[in-house]
């Protein structure tokens, strides 16, 4: 199995304990990673798919999936309703 890459593994890091930050997401991502907060997204979205991020931190990386999921049943569901209008 591949390892993670050191940036792989700052942004786990970072999505493990953003929330401990006074500032908004956005601007920390920005700040500690210099990372658009767009950029940081499409990582994240991939590192959580890698075999090696589930053996590296399992609870947050399915948790990161599980909401990513919703927001994708969410969103779909939204433009369903909009379609049918």
């Amino acid at each position: 199995m591949d390892d993670l890459t050191e940036r792989q593994l700052e942004i786990l890091e970072f999505e493990r304990q953003w929330w401990r930050y006074a500032g908004a997401k956005a601007v920390e991502i920005e700040r500690q990673l210099e990372m658009t907060p767009v950029a940081y997204y499409r990582a994240l979205n991939a590192v959580i798919d890698l075999p090696a991020a589930m053996e590296h931190d399992p609870t947050l990386v399915r948790r990161l999936q599980r909401a990513r999921t919703l927001r994708r049943r969410r969103r779909s569901g939204r433009a369903f309703r909009i379609a049918e209008a």
